[in-house]
């Protein structure tokens, strides 16, 4: 970086990025990124949401976030959707593949893919 305005030009393409987890939105998308979901390729998955999100644009009513360890470490990495006045929708397992199928049919469709939420991987 030589000067300012490379700074500001990086900081401009990164914006959306940072607002978009840092958001308000009515759906909060929450990754697992603890040392175990790191290690079960949490990252892509995260990185697949910010970008999906942003790409359908949807950060006006979703907001991605990253939190420690949800506490099932067998089943990283985990993503969890809080949607008022709905229960909490834990997915498990997931890819960045998974990622773009739940931003398609959850985020955008509003219907749960029960195939890969923590309830179906139990039983």
């Amino acid at each position: 970086m030589k000067s300012l305005a490379e700074l500001a030009a990086i900081r401009d393409k990164m914006k959306d990025k940072v607002v978009l987890r840092e958001g308000t939105g009515e759906i909060r998308v929450v990754v697992g990124m603890a040392t175990c979901g790191i290690a079960a390729g949490a990252r892509p998955v995260l990185n697949a949401f910010v970008e999906g999100v942003n790409k359908e644009g949807l950060s006006d009513k979703v907001t991605v976030s990253q939190t420690g360890c949800i506490g099932v470490c067998q089943f990283e990495p985990v993503v969890e959707i809080y949607e008022s006045d709905k229960e909490k929708v834990t997915y498990v397992k997931m890819t960045a593949e998974k990622a773009a199928e739940v931003i398609e049919k959850h985020l955008k469709g509003g219907k749960v893919i029960t195939e890969y939420t923590i309830t179906n991987a139990i039983s």
